[in-house]
C-alpha cells in the first residue's frame, strides 16, 4: 500500500467482517468510502439476505459510526443474468455450480471494480477471508518479471482455516488483484468480532449469513421446484441391495425431477423402509436416478477428473503436469493430485479460457461433481481452477 492515503471502495454488506474491513483501512489512515450493493432475490422475504432492508440498515449504521460516506449501486438485473439464471441453467442440464464463484467473478470483482475505477478509486477492499501478497521468487520467469519490475501477486488463504474463502476465487487475474484489499485475511473470525466490539461497531454479534443469498427459504430444491420444469422417473438401484434380495437395476422409488439431485446426495430421495440412498448418477437419457444404499459405494469414487475453463490466478503456470492439492469442493480438504494435459491443441496457451485439464489424484475420491469448482493450491498459495465437467 502506498503512504499518500490513496481512495478505497469498499464493499459494505452490514456484516461484521466488510464492517472492520472499513474500520481497519481507516485506521491506517486511508480515504475510504463504502458501498452497499443490491444484488437480485427472489420474493419480498429479507430473512438472511445479504442485501436485505436489514442489511443496508445495519452498513448505514456502520457507515454513520465510521464517518464516511456509504453509496448504494442497485446490480439486480446483471447478478441475476450472470448468477442466478447460470444457476438455473447449469442445475437444468445436470450440473451442481457454485454461483459465489460466478458473483465474485462478474459481480464483486468484475462490476464493482470496474465502476470504482471509473469513480477514481485507486482499491477495492472486501470482508473476504483470503490474503494477497506479492509473489516471491520463485522461477526464472519469475525473476525476469521483477527485473522487468513486473510485480506478481498471490492469492493465499486466510489465517482462519474454518473461514478460509479462497476456493470462491480461483477465477481473479493479475489486474484485479494489483487493485484489491483484504483487510481481514490475517484475522481470525473471534479476533474480528472482538475488533468490532471494541470499536463499538452495531454489528460486532451479528450472526454470519448462510445459504444462497437469493433464495428466500435457502433452500435451493425449493427454489429449483419453483423454476424449472420437473419431471418425475424411476429410481433404480446401481448395484442393488443382496441383503435384502433387491438386484442390480431394481426400481426402488420415484424421484422428483433429476435436477433436484447431485453426486453423493442423501437428502430428497424419498425412498422409506429400505435406505439411505445415495445418488451415483443421474442418467437425463432415461430420466433415471441411480442411488446406492452404502456412503462408500465403490460406484462413487473416481480417481480422477476433467476440468474445463481453467484459470491461472498468475497469468501463467509451470508446465503440465504439475503435482500440487486440490479441492474439489468448499469445505473439503486439498489432497494431492497430478496436473496433466487434456487433450491438448496446438499453440493452445494455457490460460486459455475453455482449455482442459486433466486432475488425477492420489488416492480416490468420494462425489466428485459436475458444475463443481475444482480449486488448485501449492501450500497456502492458490494456483488457479477449474470446473468440473
Amino acid at each position: 500500500m502506498k503512504n499518500s492515503n490513496p481512495k478505497i471502495l469498499v464493499g459494505m454488506s452490514g456484516g461484521v467482517d466488510s464492517s472492520v474491513a472499513a474500520a481497519l483501512l481507516l485506521e491506517k489512515g486511508y480515504d475510504v468510502t463504502g458501498v452497499f450493493i443490491k444484488f437480485w432475490s427472489e420474493g419480498s422475504s429479507n430473512l438472511n439476505k445479504c442485501c436485505s432492508l436489514e442489511a443496508y440498515q445495519d452498513a448505514r449504521r456502520v457507515a454513520s459510526k465510521l464517518k464516511i460516506k456509504l453509496y448504494t449501486w442497485d446490480m439486480k438485473s446483471i447478478f441475476k443474468s450472470h448468477v442466478v439464471d447460470d444457476f438455473l441453467a447449469q442445475y437444468s442440464l445436470g450440473r451442481t455450480p457454485n454461483p459465489c464463484v460466478l458473483c465474485n467473478k462478474y459481480i464483486k470483482f468484475g462490476e464493482f471494480l470496474s465502476r470504482a475505477k471509473k469513480l477514481g478509486f485507486e482499491f477495492i477492499a472486501t470482508g473476504h477471508h483470503v490474503n494477497v501478497k506479492k509473489a516471491r521468487k520463485q522461477s526464472l520467469d519469475a525473476a525476469r518479471d521483477r527485473k522487468n519490475k513486473k510485480t506478481i501477486y498471490n492469492l493465499t488463504t486466510a489465517k482462519d482455516k474454518d473461514k478460509d474463502q479462497s476456493y470462491f476465487l480461483w477465477t481473479l487475474t493479475q489486474p484485479q488483484l494489483k487493485h484489491v484489499l483484504f483487510p481481514v485475511g490475517n484475522y481470525t473470525k473471534t479476533e474480528i468480532r472482538n475488533i468490532a466490539k471494541k470499536k463499538n461497531l452495531p454489528v460486532f454479534n451479528k450472526k454470519d449469513s448462510q445459504g444462497l443469498c437469493f433464495i428466500k427459504d435457502k433452500r435451493h430444491y425449493d427454489f429449483l421446484r419453483r423454476h424449472l420444469k420437473l419431471k418425475k422417473g424411476p429410481i433404480k438401484t446401481s448395484d442393488g441391495i443382496p441383503e435384502k434380495g433387491i438386484k442390480p437395476g431394481t426400481k426402488i422409488g420415484e424421484h422428483q425431477g433429476l435436477p433436484l439431485y447431485t453426486i453423493g446426495q442423501r437428502r430428497e430421495i424419498l425412498v422409506g423402509g429400505i435406505g439411505p440412498f445415495y445418488v451415483v448418477k443421474c442418467n437425463y437419457n432415461n430420466n433415471t436416478l441411480y442411488v446406492a444404499n452404502k456412503f462408500d459405494r465403490k460406484l462413487l469414487y473416481r480417481k480422477e477428473l476433467v476440468a474445463n475453463k481453467v484459470s491461472w490466478i498468475s497469468g501463467k503456470t509451470s508446465e503440465l503436469p504439475l503435482k500440487c492439492k486440490v479441492k474439489i469442493r468448499y469445505g473439503h480438504p486439498a489432497v494431492p493430485a497430478t496436473l496433466k494435459k487434456s487433450q491438448p491443441r496446438a499453440g493452445q496457451p494455457l490460460a486459455e479460457k475453455n482449455h482442459k485439464i486433466k486432475v488425477e489424484f492420489t488416492k480416490s475420491q468420494r462425489a466428485i461433481t459436475p458444475g463443481q469448482s475444482v480449486v488448485f493450491y501449492s501450500g497456502t498459495e492458490v494456483l488457479g481452477g477449474g470446473v468440473i465437467q
